[in-house]
């Protein structure tokens, strides 16, 4: 989050790579909307030239989507380094800022990064998933996506959900696994939700490891193939 020109240069060189995306806000209210309803795998929070930045910076790191994203803050003069990081700031570089000094922190910060995207990247698939409201009445969903940490889901009409729900689906293979969770809602956005799964069994917890392995290595083969 920047409307600092050189600020942005500066970020957009170091994730110059196929593999990374940047994906800019100019205000603290997108930003702390985009934050509310995505997982992100890092974030810059430029706090002092950004109207609201702190404000910003404290809501994210206290969003249900990003409390373990690494967060880098970017002061300049009005916001002391021990404030950022008391607002929950992982990383913090002060104005006018060193290209090697940046480097560095990102350098840090990447195997951080990296976990948290292994534990959060999604993989699309269409799959019914199977549910109860808090009235226990069951109902069924299109998942959209699912990671080691949740998933994703398309709802038919406007079903509401709270607390914590029981969520079931198959899992596709030679001998078909039923996967159960306990999961809570991370975002809502019109007919779709994002839940974290809060309980996984012992069975179904392998279950799904073997799953996304198997996703991940058809990735894998699908980059190599091009």
């Amino acid at each position: 989050m920047t409307s600092d020109s050189t600020l942005l240069g500066q970020i957009s060189s170091i994730l110059s790579t196929p593999a990374a995306s940047l994906d800019l806000r100019q205000d603290s209210a997108s930003a702390i909307e985009l934050a509310g309803r995505r997982h992100l795998d890092g974030l810059v929070i430029d706090c002092d030239d950004v109207a609201d930045g702190t404000q910003a910076l404290s809501n994210i790191r206290q969003s249900r989507s990003n409390k373990e994203t690494v967060i880098i803050a970017v002061v300049n003069g009005s916001t002391s380094a021990g404030e950022a990081l008391d607002l929950g700031a992982n990383f913090v570089l002060s104005k006018p800022i060193q290209e090697t000094r940046l480097r560095s922190i990102f350098d840090l910060a990447h195997a951080k990064m990296e976990r948290e995207h292994r534990r959060y990247f999604r993989y699309d698939i269409d799959l019914p998933v199977r549910f109860r409201n808090y009235l226990g009445q069951l109902f069924t969903a299109r998942m959209k996506n699912v990671s080691e940490g949740g998933l994703a889901i398309r709802l038919a009409d406007a079903t509401r959900l709270e607390g914590v729900i029981p969520v079931e689906f198959d899992i596709p293979s030679i001998q078909p696994h039923t996967f159960q969770a306990k999961a809570d809602i991370v975002w809502s956005d019109s007919f779709e939700m994002g839940l974290r799964f809060l309980y996984i069994g012992k069975e179904s917890a392998a279950v799904l490891k073997s799953w996304l392995d198997s996703l991940e290595a058809q990735c894998q083969f699908r980059v190599a193939a091009k």
